[in-house]
């Protein structure tokens, strides 16, 4: 009975040693400066107080369950794989139904919890599901488990890419297929496919814009090609983020003093979410973005590091699945905010507003301490 409490003990106190406290601590640390910067963004806006309350709840809650996933061990989520993406697919399904959305972003993709009465939006945690599932069938590809893994695998992409271009959430969907070619790409495709696949989309790019978009995705990818062809509509909101990012100087103009932050009429438009980066950039200054920037490469950086020392090739594939949603995400919308990339409506994870999504990112990070914890079992690279 000593014995078994002595190797207790000793196996708590290896995972203690073993928990990776910089990922942690870097994602902590931007979720507390997101904090700190949504509060000043919503000073004037309506129902600011409850929008902060909200997050804060958001990340509470988020902790919690990414330190409980961090001790669950992975390989519990080979077995519940199914199940989790069969859920994330009735819930996308469901939004097709009794989704709602702002028409102003042209797409549907929230669902109302009825007990509650808050609202969530059901790809956040598709994601993960998604992440999961695709690199569980690619390990199976990869050991050569099973005859029908690669029909499986081009269901599992069309029908979840599908189902969230069906609500016309074209952003979303462009992170789901970037998340699908980083997992394909550390799995080892060959490069003929990337370069058939390239050319696909390219014949493709004619039918998306002649019948998928709209005409605000439309004048916003013509915005990114054509800069400040329309002032007043969609170069408005790269404008004023550009404006508000440029005139923060170093140090910026202080917190609840950005002239674009604050000013609730002419200001910069989605300063809680899409734009908080230019909020930043105004009341923070260059020394604000910079530390947003470096908690971003921390936290990226360390993410593929717990990659490339994983368990196993599945940890490796689920690992670098969520790296790279957390990439496109980061670079997107800080891109969109500096006018080098379109606008997509992506926001910045850990900062930006968003219930769902902040504690479906931790989610994530839960599941990457959870690799990071099992790394040293066995040393399996791509």
């Amino acid at each position: 009975m000593i014995h078994l409490l002595f190797l207790e003990k000793t196996k708590t106190a290896s995972l203690f040693k073993r928990f990776d406290y910089m990922l942690l601590t870097a994602v902590l640390g931007l979720s507390a400066l997101g904090l700190v910067v949504l509060k000043s963004a919503t000073l004037t806006m309506p129902g600011g107080g409850r929008i902060l309350a909200v997050q804060t709840i958001s990340v509470i809650i988020g902790v919690v369950l990414a330190l409980i996933i961090s001790l669950i061990d992975v390989d519990i989520y080979k077995s519940f794989a199914l199940p989790i993406f069969i859920l994330s697919i009735l819930m996308l399904a469901v939004v097709l139904k009794f989704g709602f959305g702002m028409e102003e972003f042209g797409s549907n993709s929230w669902l109302m919890l009825p007990v509650i009465n808050m609202s969530f939006q059901p790809s956040e945690i598709a994601k993960i599901a998604f992440i999961i599932t695709v690199s569980l069938l690619l390990e199976n590809i990869k050991e050569k488990k099973g005859r029908y893994n690669y029909l499986k695998l081009l269901v599992c992409a069309a029908l979840t890419i599908g189902l969230v271009v069906l609500q016309r959430d074209y952003g979303t969907a462009v992170v789901f297929i970037f998340i699908f070619a980083t997992i394909l790409f550390i799995w080892g495709i060959k490069y003929r496919y990337i370069l058939i696949s390239a050319m696909i989309g390219a014949m493709a790019a004619p039918l998306v814009w002649t019948f998928v978009l709209n005409d605000e995705r439309k004048e916003r990818i013509l915005e990114f090609l054509f800069p400040g062809s329309d002032p007043s509509g969609a170069s408005y909101q790269v404008a004023k983020a550009k404006m508000a990012i440029g005139s923060g100087g170093i140090f910026g103009s202080g917190l609840g003093q950005g002239i674009q932050t604050q000013n609730p009429v002419g200001g910069i438009p989605v300063k809680e979410s899409d734009c908080i980066f230019a909020v930043i950039g105004e009341e923070l200054g260059f020394i604000g973005t910079a530390l947003v920037l470096l908690l971003v490469f921390v936290i990226l950086l360390r993410c593929i590091y717990i990659a490339r020392n994983s368990a196993d090739k599945f940890s490796s594939y689920v690992t670098m699945g969520i790296t790279g949603m957390f990439a496109f995400h980061f670079f997107e919308n800080i891109g969109m905010n500096l006018g080098v990339l379109p606008v997509t409506g992506v926001p910045l994870p850990f900062v930006s507003q968003g219930g769902t999504a902040m504690i479906s990112n931790y989610i994530a990070i839960g599941i990457v301490l959870s690799i990071s914890l099992r790394r040293q079992r066995k040393h399996h690279p791509y």
